[in-house]
């Protein structure tokens, strides 16, 4: 039972853990951030058991017509996320290796693409899209607990030791405060810049007969 989850931390060789790294930096970072870190690490932990039992319920009619490689590394649970981020997405298309393509197909590429990364099972990663696009379409509200409960999370063990550790980014579950870390890194406080002062000498006066009155340059003619 317990292979439903350590699953992800397995790599066979030095390429397969690159990818996953890559992975696991650019998608779940993102996921990260647009949920908070208490309620990303609980729905990794869900995505990983999901889709591994989905695995385990297609693999024996699959494997008669193909064969299956064994589920292992992050790669489906980052599938899952990135399926929840398109589904969820307000984006219609975008852009992809330069050519502009609905946002619900991007997932669906990226599929494909990983298909060709060694030992990077294809039913483990389609089971992980699977499972996050059923979330993200809201089949999976079981999942799903409000932000209040996020926000207590971030004051529980061990999320609330994470908050501490120096150097590492700790997403809050509120919404509110998200936004307020995010205004954080972008505002910059008073001071934090140098800055240059300059002396802004008054205008320079105009000559005496640019500032006549149109009357009397009339008068004088």
């Amino acid at each position: 039972v317990h292979r439903l989850l350590t699953y992800v931390f397995v790599y066979e060789d030095l390429i397969s853990l690159t990818c996953g790294a890559i992975i696991i930096w650019y998608f779940a970072g993102s996921f990260e951030k647009n949920v908070g870190t208490a309620k990303h690490c609980f729905l990794t932990i869900a995505f990983a058991v999901l889709s591994a039992l989905l695995y385990l319920l297609l693999k024996p009619v699959v494997s008669r017509v193909l064969a299956v490689e064994d589920a292992k590394g992050f790669m489906p649970v980052a599938f899952a996320t990135l399926g929840v981020s398109t589904t969820r997405s307000r984006m219609k298309s975008t852009l992809f290796f330069g050519v502009r393509v609905p946002v619900v197909l991007v997932p669906w590429f990226m599929l494909c693409i990983a298909w060709f990364i060694p030992h990077s099972s294809l039913l483990s990663n389609l089971c992980g899209l699977l499972v996050g696009e059923a979330y993200g379409l809201g089949y999976c509200f079981v999942l799903d607990f409000p932000e209040s409960v996020g926000s207590k999370l971030d004051r529980v063990f061990p999320f609330s030791l994470l908050k501490r550790i120096p150097g590492l980014k700790y997403i809050p579950g509120s919404l509110a405060e998200r936004r307020a870390f995010e205004s954080s890194k972008i505002n910059a406080v008073p001071g934090a810049y140098p800055t240059q002062s300059y002396y802004c000498s008054s205008p320079p006066a105009l000559p005496a007969f640019q500032m006549q009155h149109p009357s009397a340059q009339s008068q004088g003619f």
